[in-house]
């Protein structure tokens, strides 16, 4: 199973961005020091009450600082932007990093980033749609004439050509039934999203699988997720000292709207300790563990994104967790694998 770190890099708003950023790069080299595999980087736009800073110019960063991790966008909100734009600038990323570039890409779920952008929410599928294809034809192809309902490539080429060939593995997020569809479709695996209870999950994947078999697509040879994750000497331990954090983040998400898009009986909008049900991975080691060596057996997930620092914790403690997850929870869950 592989191992990458997401650095969500929210932060409550007023705080010096300067030292946050500090801070977040303090995580990104010392997850590359401590053998993840991985770093992923969000985006969202008009975050308040979370400041972060913007997806691509983080991971441009990241690729000086820590050259051995895998950088993994996660995700692109790909309704909001025009394929050239984003073929050009993740292909630039690619070269950066030596060709380790993954192209996660969602839809979005929030109102004001779409009407920001210029879209309704009903346009927002058919856009990603388009943007996709036009992206990986700009890859792969050495002009391009297309039209979409928001752009026209009219002999259009990407500058510039990603490293890998023939593009960036293509990971789609994705939590209601016809966006798991459209992955299973469209993408080179779903990049499961950290929300969802292990319940949904598996009746989701089973609608995933039967949607790969239609579309006569083998079972991704990865296949990510990623969760909330906190270790601690007992469950009790982590549980005091994650709450503070994973509870004000999960308050932000109620107020964007992203409970209301999940899928139908797995909402959030529960007080802390009923989340923590089924949902996120939270424990001592051998507890962590041994749920991340049932995930990969279930469900065939091989490769965990970790997010393990909320708005508001100290970055010590994000380190501590990642030190805990390096030397105690990821040589056990390898060794069974």
């Amino acid at each position: 199973m592989e191992f990458s770190l997401i650095v969500r890099g929210q932060h409550p708003a007023g705080e010096d961005m300067r030292a946050r950023l500090a801070d977040d790069i303090d995580l990104v080299m010392r997850a590359e020091e401590l053998g993840f595999n991985g770093l992923v980087k969000g985006s969202h736009y008009s975050a308040h009450p979370l400041q972060s800073l913007q997806q691509i110019p983080f991971l441009a960063q990241a690729a000086i600082l820590a050259p051995s991790l895998r950088l993994i966008c996660g995700l692109v909100l790909l309704p909001l932007h025009k394929p050239l734009e984003i073929a050009e600038q993740l292909a630039t990323l690619d070269i950066m990093c030596g060709g380790k570039l993954v192209f996660g890409c969602g839809i979005g779920y929030r109102d004001v980033e779409f009407q920001a952008f210029g879209l309704t929410r009903k346009e927002a599928a058919k856009r990603f749609e388009e943007c996709l294809v036009a992206v990986k034809r700009l890859w792969t192809e050495d002009f391009v004439d297309m039209t979409g309902s928001h752009f026209v490539l009219d002999h259009a080429n990407s500058t510039v050509k990603p490293l890998q060939e023939p593009m960036p593995p293509v990971w789609i997020g994705a939590n209601a039934d016809a966006a798991i569809r459209r992955a299973a479709r469209l993408g080179d695996c779903w990049y499961i999203n950290p929300h969802s209870t292990l319940t949904t999950l598996a009746r989701q994947m089973d609608l995933y699988k039967r949607a790969l078999d239609e579309y006569g697509k083998p079972f991704p040879a990865e296949l990510p997720m990623r969760r909330e994750v906190f270790v601690a000497g007992t469950r009790n331990e982590a549980i005091r000292l994650a709450q503070p954090y994973l509870e004000v983040k999960y308050k932000t998400y109620r107020e964007w709207g992203q409970d209301k898009v999940m899928p139908a009986g797995d909402d959030f909008d529960h007080d802390f300790y009923e989340l923590l049900d089924d949902r996120f991975l939270i424990g001592s080691p051998d507890e962590v563990g041994n749920r991340l060596i049932d995930l990969q057996r279930r469900f065939g997930v091989n490769h965990l994104v970790a997010s393990v620092h909320w708005p508001g914790m100290p970055n010590s403690l994000a380190l501590e967790q990642m030190q805990i997850l390096a030397e105690e929870v990821m040589p056990m869950v390898r060794s069974a694998g």
